[in-house]
């Protein structure tokens, strides 16, 4: 397609670690939120900055390595740079001069996505309304696509919580509905798997995006196309959180970990950091703490090799120290955060 815890209160401190560490995720996964990616992702979903994170980053990566764009000669994936939405709506309309037929229809529901991941969803929405009249006559992969970005422009990682109400839930599950009937029919299985993997944004009880993320994997595990196959980290990552935060670590901890070993056959070493971080986190919960210590230690000397230091892995340093009785540590782990927060 063209995608906290320890002693101190695993949920507390987890979930707003882990939130925006998913929406990178998702975005990673899927660049467009779908698998390589982290997003989807998109994702995809739970605590808070680290969530976002994970969520978008593998979101992305599974987007765009794994959809080529079937009905013609675009290839989405060179398009896409969704760390930059801006450059890549460019790319897309540079592309667009050039296309007809579904080619134009798919760029065109890209370039909308670009407005929802800055947040700009009235644009995103305009942008799809002129496609609206197409839609009948559009082929399967097109509609689903269509559906999938408007449904992401009601309920999707880069919204805020206050903004999700009952209508726009509703919008969005119908919009969902409409994506994942026109994947199956197309025996689109990298779509069908986007758009189960986007009902846990609009169905965000811990159970529920366990369902979700089950019949996601479900389709993941029993399809022979590679696009779809490719989305396996990403679901993995997604289903651990939810059972993360229904308290069942150690499944948890099987998910997260097996996403590791996935992450490690691919070449992003940023989304494979990213998955590392989430069985660190659940290490700690699990009170398995030099485990846990002996793996942030180990990123944070990636993170530093890569000239990208992360907050998420100081803060998980800081409770870990904390936990320990290291003060002396814990304090200073506590400095490098802050730090890397500005």
């Amino acid at each position: 397609m063209f995608s906290r815890c320890g002693k101190r209160s695993p949920e507390r401190v987890g979930r707003a670690a882990c939130a925006s560490r998913r929406v990178a995720v998702a975005r990673a996964a899927r660049t467009g939120m779908g698998p390589a990616s982290v997003r989807n992702g998109e994702l995809a979903r739970r605590p808070s900055r680290r969530w976002a994170w994970v969520a978008g980053r593998l979101l992305a990566a599974a987007l765009v390595a794994g959809t080529p764009w079937r009905a013609g000669a675009i290839e989405l994936g060179a398009l896409w740079d969704f760390d930059d939405p801006a450059r890549s709506e460019q790319r897309l309309r540079d592309a667009l001069g050039h296309a007809t037929g579904d080619d134009a229809f798919v760029l065109r529901t890209q370039i909308a996505r670009t407005f929802g991941l800055r947040g700009d969803f009235a644009t995103a929405q305009d942008t799809l309304r002129g496609l609206e009249p197409l839609l009948p006559a559009a082929g399967d992969e097109a509609r689903a696509r269509y559906w999938l970005e408007l449904g992401r422009t009601y309920a999707s990682a880069a919204h805020a919580p206050s903004s999700q109400t009952p209508e726009t839930k509703a919008r969005a599950r119908a919009a969902y509905d409409q994506a994942l009937q026109a994947a199956r029919h197309g025996r689109l299985d990298d779509l069908t798997v986007d758009a189960l993997h986007m009902f846990a944004f609009v169905d965000t009880a811990p159970a529920e995006r366990l369902r979700w993320g089950l019949r996601a994997l479900a389709v993941v595990q029993s399809s022979t196309q590679p696009s779809a196959q490719r989305w396996e980290a990403s679901i993995r990552n997604n289903v651990g959180e939810a059972l993360y935060d229904l308290g069942r670590y150690d499944e948890a901890l099987a998910q997260f970990e097996q996403a590791v070993v996935l992450r490690e056959r691919a070449t992003n070493p940023r989304a494979t950091r990213a998955a590392a971080w989430m069985v660190g986190w659940t290490l700690r919960a699990l009170q398995r703490t030099d485990e846990a210590l002996a793996i942030q230690r180990r990123l944070e000397q990636e993170n530093d090799a890569a000239g990208t230091p992360d907050a998420d892995v100081f803060e998980e340093l800081e409770l870990l120290y904390r936990t320990r009785g290291d003060e002396v540590l814990a304090t200073h782990y506590a400095a490098l955060k802050l730090a890397a927060q500005h």
